[in-house]
């Protein structure tokens, strides 16, 4: 005689199927549908169609079941079914009559269509409603909805239709005008986390807050996938979860490994970021996956620099967001957004990329050289106040083109030193000598504009009206951009004057005079190291080291 085969043991009911929520008050993140729902059951209000669009695992087909009991249940239409009567159960267990699911993904065709449209014709064979659940309702064919199109605009009073969809933009707008829209939102990350901490208190699962946390990132606001990651993580550590084997099952970069980029960064270490990205390769870590991960610290890193305080808009645990406060507040505003940008065009890069490692490595590198720029601005403007810019600085400002006198010929550098003044003595309009260009240079020098009272001597100067029209080359014109310009003007001409810039030839040819034949040697160079030891003259060959003085001038001859 046969031994009798033992039957199989009860199969295992995944965490997502086993606390799926079965009524309303077990939603979490859609208040806006439950309430909608729950008013229009008690208001008699209920409606023939409904489209439920979001993104996956958001509660979609979870929130049609319940409605379907609701509308079924034998103490119904309720808002809250009872649970356990036939109608309840057999829906919960996905064999009811009269509720009928469809998977449009395997179904979508015309012929499927029609047979809908047979079974709407007859009475539902023991509950109130017939209710038909069409999920991923997008993928239906044209033809099929055309099908479909007349019995959902008109349907028997005991049929209702609802489509749900990731893709609520393929649904044609003739079936979505013909019914209701609820759009489901992603849940929030503290929602997910409170959800998960009662499921591993009854599961009897050991999980800190870190691990949770873990598990809830790897969801990205979906709640059945974060439940599955939780499973996941339980089938590998059983009933105590650790949060370094959770992140290396689930593939999640710890914060630290993200805070080490941000630090090469601070610290400028160019080395540190190849060192990452070796380690990156070594360990077999998907640099697509961390080039994500690191836009998202960025981001981060930025709303905790604008909130200033933990906020919800960060999907982070307590001790995480205290992290990233920390680290936000070694950088600017301005920083943190062009880092931002940069690691998302990194991102994109290497979706597409033949050699990932090679795009990584560079878009590391250019965060640490980004770090280093200073805008054209602001190294002009301290140009008038430090007396010397240190080689760092120098080497971070953007070099513009050297001064070029406007000759017909070959452009010369030319720098023409300034009348001295004595230190000692008050600032005060020089006396006047006749010629406008030199009497404003005098008074910019002495008021320490040594930069603006060089481009004044390059340029054509006249008064108009009330305007002071100077006309140069281009590069002249951010000199003479300083403030204090119109006032030292008006104390020269004696009147309130604008002062305007105009592009063009200046008629004064920075071309040394012939010297007097009886001009000594000894006296050509006395000339030339007196220029050359002027202060405007020494900060302008710091932040210009390559120009040459070639020619010098005395403007008093």
């Amino acid at each position: 005689m046969a031994t009798p085969v033992p039957p199989p043991p009860p199969r295992y009911q995944v965490i997502a199927r086993k606390y799926r929520p079965q009524g309303f008050d077990e939603l979490i993140g859609q208040e806006h549908v439950q309430k909608t729902l729950a008013n229009a059951i008690s208001s008699s209000r209920i409606a023939h169609g409904y489209i439920f669009s979001g993104q996956r695992g958001t509660g979609k087909t979870t929130v049609a079941r319940i409605f379907a009991r609701c509308l079924n249940c034998v103490n119904g239409p309720t808002a809250k079914p009872c649970g356990v009567c036939s109608s309840c159960t057999e829906i919960t267990a996905g064999n009811s009559p009269d509720v009928i699911e469809i998977d449009a993904a395997s179904n979508r065709g015309i012929n499927e269509m029609r047979e809908i449209r047979e079974n709407v014709r007859y009475r539902p064979a023991r509950d109130r409603y017939k209710v038909f659940i069409i999920d991923e309702a997008h993928q239906i064919t044209k033809e099929a909805f055309n099908a479909l199109l007349k019995t959902l605009e008109e349907p028997p009073e005991w049929v209702v239709f609802i489509l749900c969809t990731t893709e609520a933009y393929e649904i044609p707008n003739t079936i979505a005008s013909r019914c209701q829209h609820f759009s489901f939102r992603s849940v929030d990350f503290v929602e997910v986390m409170n959800r998960m901490r009662y499921i591993v208190k009854e599961e009897g699962i050991e999980a800190s807050d870190e691990v949770l946390s873990v598990v809830a990132h790897a969801g990205e606001g979906s709640v059945r996938d974060s439940l599955s990651a939780l499973d996941q993580a339980i089938a590998c550590c059983g009933k105590t979860l650790h949060v370094d084997e959770v992140r290396a099952l689930l593939g999640v970069f710890a914060v630290g490994n993200l805070r080490s980029v941000a630090e090469a960064v601070q610290q400028q270490d160019g080395a540190r970021m190849l060192d990452i990205v070796q380690e990156l390769d070594a360990t077999g870590q998907s640099l697509q996956h961390f080039s994500r991960e690191l836009s998202r610290y960025w981001r981060n890193l930025l709303v905790a620099k604008l909130s200033g305080k933990p906020t919800r808009l960060i999907a982070a645990s307590d001790q995480e967001q205290v992290s990233l406060l920390e680290t936000a507040a070694q950088f600017s505003e301005e920083d943190l957004t062009r880092y931002l940008n940069l690691t998302l065009d990194l991102y994109k890069a290497l979706q597409y990329s033949l050699q990932p490692r090679l795009h990584l490595e560079l878009g590391l590198i250019k965060l640490v050289q980004a770090g280093r720029i200073q805008s054209i601005e602001s190294a002009l403007a301290g140009l008038e106040k430090s007396p010397a810019l240190s080689a760092s600085a120098r080497a971070s400002v953007p070099r513009p083109p050297a001064f070029q006198a406007p000759a017909q010929t070959a452009p010369k550098a030319v720098v023409e030193p300034p009348t001295p003044v004595k230190a000692a003595e008050p600032v005060a309009p020089a006396a006047p000598t006749g010629d406008l260009r030199i009497d404003l240079h005098a008074a910019l020098t002495k008021e320490g504009l040594n930069f603006s009272a060089d481009a004044i001597l390059q340029s054509d100067v006249s008064v108009q009206g009330s305007d002071l029209l100077v006309r140069g080359v281009k590069t002249l014109s951010f000199a003479l951009k300083d403030p204090a310009i119109p006032r030292i003007a008006a104390q020269v001409l004696g009147k309130p004057v604008r002062v305007k810039f105009e592009v063009g030839e200046s008629s004064n040819k920075a071309v040394a005079p012939a010297a007097p034949a009886a001009r000594a040697a000894g006296e050509d160079s006395e000339l030339r190291a007196r220029a050359l030891s002027h202060p405007g003259v020494k900060r302008f060959q710091e932040l210009f080291p390559d120009a040459q003085v070639r020619t010098v001038r005395n403007l008093n001859e």
